[in-house]
Parts: C-alpha cells; sequence; structure tokens
C-alpha cells in the first residue's frame, strides 16, 4: 500500500519531471570504480538492523546492474532516502521563508542527478532537499549558528549524497566525511562524482569510510559539525556507543530520530545521551512539529541539537 501512494505522489510532478543529462558524461569511469570495489565487498548484518540489511542487498544489485541514472525514481530507495510529495514539506518551506529565504533559496536548487522528483510546489527544488535545508535551519535558530562558517562535517549515514552536496553549495572548501556501508558509499560516490566534487576513500574533500578504526579527529574542533538524520537511531545500541567520542570531537551536532526503532526505545537513549553529553554541550530536544510519520505509522520525530559550551 506504501509503495502504491508514493507512485500516486509521484504523479504529481509529472509535470516538472526533467531530463538527466549530467551523469551521463562520466558513467563508465564512474561504474567502472564502483564494479572494482563491490567484487571485494561482503554485506553482514553486524552492525545493521534487519531493515538495513535488506535495503543494502537491493542498492548491490542495482549497482552490479548499473542502474544509477534514474535512481531517485525507485520505490524501496526512496523509501529509505528520499522524502518527495509530502504535504509536511510544503510547511518547512513556508518556514524557510519566513526565516531568511535570500539565503535559503540558492540552496534548494536541485541537481538532476539521479533523476530526483521534483516538488510539485517548488519544482526547483525536491521534498529532500526542502526537508535537509529546514533541518539545518533549525540548528541555526537554535544557537545562532552560521551555516557557512562550518568548515568541517562528520555525517553518520550519509543518504545517497544529499546533504554533502548541500554543503558544498555552502561552503566550497568543505571537509566533508560521510560514514556508511559499503554499499551505500559506492551510491555516494556515483552521486557525488556525477557532479564533478572531490570525493573518494582517502584524503579527498569528500571522503567515505565504512570502518571505524578509520576515523581520524582533532579533538574540539571549531566550526565542526556531526550529523545524522534517522542513522544513529537505526542501528544497534552496541555500534552506537563507538561514535559517542566521535560527537564530542565537535563543536555542533545535529541527530534526527524517530520515537522508536525495531524494539529501541530511542527517546529514551537520546535523553540519556544527552544526560551522557551535558557537561560539555548545551543541549536541546525538540520535538519536530512537521514531520509525524506517514499515513500508516504516525510517530513523534525529534531534534537531538548541541553546541559545545
Amino acid at each position: 500500500m506504501n509503495s502504491v501512494l508514493r507512485n500516486l505522489l509521484m504523479l504529481l510532478s509529472f509535470p516538472y519531471s526533467y531530463k538527466n543529462n549530467l551523469s551521463n558524461r562520466n558513467d563508465s569511469k564512474i561504474y567502472k570504480v564502483i564494479l572494482k570495489q563491490l567484487s571485494s565487498i561482503k554485506i553482514t548484518d553486524k552492525n545493521i538492523k534487519k531493515t538495513h540489511l535488506e535495503f543494502n542487498k537491493k542498492i548491490r544489485n542495482i549497482l552490479v546492474k548499473k542502474e544509477l541514472t534514474n535512481f531517485l525514481k525507485i520505490g524501496f530507495l526512496q523509501k529509505i532516502f528520499f522524502v518527495h510529495n509530502r504535504l509536511f514539506i510544503f510547511f518547512e518551506l513556508l518556514e524557510l521563508k519566513k526565516k531568511n529565504w535570500k539565503f535559503y533559496k540558492p540552496l534548494l536548487k536541485e541537481s538532476p542527478v539521479g533523476n530526483p522528483v521534483r516538488y510539485f510546489l517548488y519544482p526547483d527544488s525536491s521534498g529532500n532537499t526542502i526537508n535537509h535545508i529546514y533541518h539545518l535551519s533549525v540548528l541555526e535558530d537554535c544557537f545562532g549558528n552560521k551555516l557557512k562558517s562550518i568548515n568541517s562535517v562528520f555525517e553518520f549515514g550519509g543518504g545517497y549524497g544529499c546533504m554533502a552536496r548541500i554543503f558544498y553549495y555552502l561552503n566550497k572548501k568543505i571537509r566533508y566525511t560521510i560514514f556508511d556501508t559499503p554499499i551505500i558509499n559506492l551510491l555516494q560516490y556515483y552521486y557525488l562524482k556525477s557532479l564533478n566534487l572531490n570525493v573518494g576513500y582517502k584524503d579527498n574533500q569528500f571522503r567515505l569510510i565504512n570502518k571505524h578504526k578509520d576515523l581520524k579527529f582533532r579533538k574540539n574542533k571549531k566550526n565542526s559539525l556531526f550529523i545524522a538524520n534517522w542513522s544513529l537511531s537505526e542501528v544497534p545500541l552496541t555500534f552506537r556507543k563507538k561514535f559517542i567520542p566521535t560527537i564530542k570531537y565537535h563543536q555542533f551536532f545535529l541527530i534526527s530520530f524517530q520515537a522508536s526503532f525495531e524494539k529501541i526505545n530511542n527517546y529514551k537513549y537520546f535523553q540519556e545521551l544527552s544526560e551522557l553529553l551535558n557537561k560539555k554541550f548545551v543541549i536541546k530536544i525538540i520535538k519536530n512539529k512537521f514531520y509525524k510519520g506517514h499515513l500508516f505509522k504516525k510517530e513523534d520525530h525529534f531534534f537531538l541539537i548541541g553546541v559545545k559550551k
């Protein structure tokens, strides 16, 4: 039923469909790198829950088949990574217009890579991009943080790379690290490389990592941000614990989470995490006033936001 509703909502954007010309130019070179990496990757359930284990298997399948030109039109991928024609997005958009439209409007311009569904009430952008920028505006509202001043970002679970692209628009010199599964790293590689960004697995401007041992940080780094949009809240508790020191390394953090996930009480968990961090951070837990889940699963969602004292 969810997939049927999602497809019906996509039809609202039909008049604004755009032909994807950008990614076709470099696809053969990009796929060569992807397939080479893919040959050595084994999908395990060690650090991910069942929902994401199955998702990684499906992503691997489209990587093998080289079916990425229109990947943001694929239903199962949209379910996890991409918000499109939902009504709550319109209220987020209105909120951005009230806050600082001159600043946020240029950031909303969508990229053609992956052929994303354009938001039917604002076709210059997509629901997903609007949603991401709204989240950043919540951080800015809380602590008066100037987003343009952020020069280093660590994103736990980077989706397909949308947030990384937004930060590149904010700061062309941004240093950006994405931690994710090896399979999702390859999807991010495709997306960011198609935008001609410096992305890779070494000392690139956009660095992709999937092993905890590869994390390297300077403590108390100024103008740095840890961000996790519905990602830290969807991995096993033992794995979350490994990244608490990573949060502490940064000046700001922004974590989005749902009240529960696969029998884990997330609200209780993040309350306890805030108590653990409050000696070094000023912390707020804010209820997401626009997003309440979907038609078949109503649920409260929250932001956990912090700035170093």
